[in-house]
């Protein structure tokens, strides 16, 4: 089959690899019908290549008709529609009953210490082959596969895989008063989200990115935008008297743009040899904090600060006398697909797309043309927000 494969820093290829085969009796094979480039992608593509090895088939943001299940899958048959999340849960172990999937006791990588295995996305959440490819074995499928129906396009359902649970996940994080108001840091896939949710929740949603695109399309959705993050405190103060947001949620998190100098070690630490980098990454490795120090100075006092943008670094420094002195909660972590899919799935099968889900793709490409939409992506070029590839 075709896959989409990291080759270094910055480089990926579309190859040809085995086709994956059933290895356990809850496995199953997903012929891929359509997947998407996310922006925790682009941690790999930058910032996370210690932990990558070549060669490795990456995605994680799935759907496609499954083709074949193991003896121990009951629920699926081929021929299902299915909508694969990007975190890989048994369904049965502690954390999983406790609708924190991202936490499996079953998958966790207990060599890093990290959570639940993650589809496509290094060694440091269990170097499981991604989707974006032309099929993709999905473990646990006994649980994790959202079974959707066949009317719809798949744009209607693909991004329960991962960018619409995480953004919803980063609203109910915000534990938002009624009629709050809620500050956006970052307008790409999850802030669109993020702030279209919080606008249908009936809160009033401020969000900043310094893309005009961006903006853009979520003023098409009743936000309000800022260029930057004078302007947004300014509409913050506006609306609260000078209080501060309710909750605010960072969606850009460790490449945010303003720290040049963090920047630079994070290049540094890439360009390491795998171990040295491993190292450095787990010991003394730094986040770009200018969305993190945005978002507490946006915040209000007693408020919450929802963290759904990926932070990596071991010795990141953070503002501490502002948490204290501003009494801020922080809540954070990757999204638990599987406890929000339900809740979800109405939205999504809307006729009206109160969430906007057909309203978010602005590319779409053969799986071919990946390694050319990985860097528009990136650079964000010709108005690039989310990348679909179709294998």
């Amino acid at each position: 089959m075709r896959a989409v494969t990291w080759q270094g820093r910055r480089k990926v290829s579309v190859e040809e690899v085995p086709d994956p085969k059933i290895q356990d009796p809850t496995d199953a094979i997903i012929r891929i019908t359509s997947t998407a480039i996310c922006g925790s992608d682009l941690h790999l593509y930058e910032v996370l290549t210690p932990f990558m090895t070549e060669g490795d088939i990456i995605g994680h943001e799935p759907m496609g008709i499954v083709e074949e299940v193991g003896a121990a899958v009951n629920n699926l048959k081929p021929g299902d529609r299915v909508v694969i999340p990007f975190n890989v849960a048994c369904g049965t172990c502690y954390y999983c009953w406790r609708g924190l999937q991202s936490q499996c006791e079953t998958t966790q990588v207990t060599e890093y210490g990290t959570g639940a295995t993650l589809l496509g996305y290094s060694k440091l959440y269990g170097q499981l082959p991604g989707g974006q490819a032309e099929y993709l074995r999905v473990p646990h499928a006994d649980y994790g596969p959202i079974k959707v129906g066949t009317e719809l396009s798949d744009e209607h359902y693909l991004f329960l895989s991962d960018i619409l649970p995480t953004a919803w996940q980063a609203v109910k994080y915000a534990h938002m008063p009624d009629d709050g108001v809620l500050a956006v840091l970052g307008l790409g896939p999850v802030g669109q989200f993020v702030a279209r949710i919080g606008v249908h929740l009936g809160y009033d949603v401020v969000a900043v990115d310094p893309v005009v695109e961006r903006r853009d399309m979520a003023a098409r959705h009743g936000v309000v935008v800022a260029a930057n993050h004078e302007e947004a405190t300014e509409l913050v103060n506006e609306r609260t008297r000078g209080r501060g947001a309710d909750g605010v949620v960072d969606a850009v998190g460790m490449e945010a743009h303003g720290n040049p100098i963090t920047a630079t070690l994070q290049r540094a630490v890439g360009l390491l040899p795998d171990a040295l980098g491993q190292k450095a990454m787990e010991t003394v490795g730094l986040d770009r904090t200018a969305a993190l120090t945005s978002a507490l100075e946006l915040a209000g006092r007693g408020g919450t600060v929802s963290l759904s943008g990926v932070y990596g670094g071991a010795a990141t420094p953070l503002p501490m006398l502002t948490i204290f002195d501003k009494q801020l909660t922080i809540t954070a972590g990757q999204c638990n697909v599987r406890n929000w899919d339900q809740d979800l799935l109405p939205y999504v099968e809307d006729p009206a797309d109160p969430l906007g889900v057909t309203d978010l793709v602005t590319h779409r490409v053969p799986l071919e043309q990946a390694p050319e939409a990985y860097e528009m992506f990136q650079k964000k070029d010709d108005g690039c927000i989310k990348v679909v590839l179709q294998p």
